[in-house]
């Protein structure tokens, strides 16, 4: 660009002597006529009009250098736009998984049979009315038909809770492959991102995810937690009956032997 510039005015420069030649010429001729200050009032007009044309050039060449100028700022403006254009560019499609259905059978699959569930919100009260206290025990101590009935609903409890427990970890087990492909998906779009707004769009959706993933964690986990306590408390009634049974045997009135009878030993 710079070398275009100054050929330029060499063309003007040469073209303005060029022109100064023919003057200087044509008053040479006409100096015998016309006398002397002709051809010096010729030669200073001459002058003139190099000056005024290099002039004229060097301001074309400024001209062209804002011209350019103003071209590089468009350019850099317009990539300006389409960054920004790019970078609040959203996704196409939201990945975010069945994670409501998934809790939602969690709920549903633990709470059946007599089992004891994380999700019930009587649990407390279900357990006290199937295993009674000591001091309940020591007051209305079951008798043998009673106590059957009894001991059938502390088994039937415990069993369908175990069962409702392992059957949420196998539910739980067979949601990996559903949510590897989920996260294969987002993996994929975060390797493809190419702009801030997606980047962050599918960091949301993979923290989504993780707290998906703590739910169900959170659901094993207090499944555990209640299966646990109910076998722990089938225990203590247990042994709480045990020790009832104990102290009114221990406590019952020994009767005496009637006078007039005597024991005989038998052979």
């Amino acid at each position: 660009m710079p070398h275009r510039y100054s050929s330029t005015n060499r063309w003007f420069a040469c073209l303005a002597a060029a022109a100064l030649m023919i003057g200087a010429a044509g008053s040479v001729q006409a100096g015998t006529a016309t006398g002397a200050a002709t051809e010096w009032t010729q030669l200073a007009n001459n002058a003139q009009l190099v000056d005024l044309m290099k002039s004229s050039g060097i301001q074309v060449d400024n001209q062209l250098t804002q011209i350019s100028q103003l071209a590089e700022q468009i350019q850099n403006q317009l990539k300006i736009y389409e960054n920004m254009l790019q970078n609040t560019a959203q996704l196409p499609d939201h990945i975010w998984g069945q994670v409501e259905s998934d809790l939602n059978q969690l709920r549903s699959i633990v709470d059946q049979g007599q089992g004891i569930a994380f999700s019930m919100g009587n649990a407390d009260d279900v357990l006290q009315q199937r295993f009674q206290s000591y001091a309940d025990l020591k007051t209305n101590l079951p008798s043998n038909a009673t106590f059957s009935s009894t001991y059938q609903s502390w088994s039937d409890t415990n069993r369908d809770t175990i069962t409702s427990s392992l059957k949420a970890a196998s539910l739980t087990a067979d949601q990996f492959d559903s949510e590897e492909d989920t996260m294969s998906s987002l993996r994929s779009m975060s390797e493809t991102a190419d702009g801030q707004m997606k980047a962050l769009q599918v960091g949301h959706e993979i923290a989504a995810q993780q707290v998906a993933q703590m739910q169900k964690l959170r659901g094993l986990v207090s499944q555990q937690m209640t299966m646990i306590g109910t076998w722990l408390q089938t225990e203590q009634t247990d042994k709480d009956l045990a020790q009832a049974r104990r102290e009114k045997f221990f406590n019952a009135e020994v009767k005496s032997v009637p006078e007039g009878q005597k024991m005989e030993p038998r052979w």
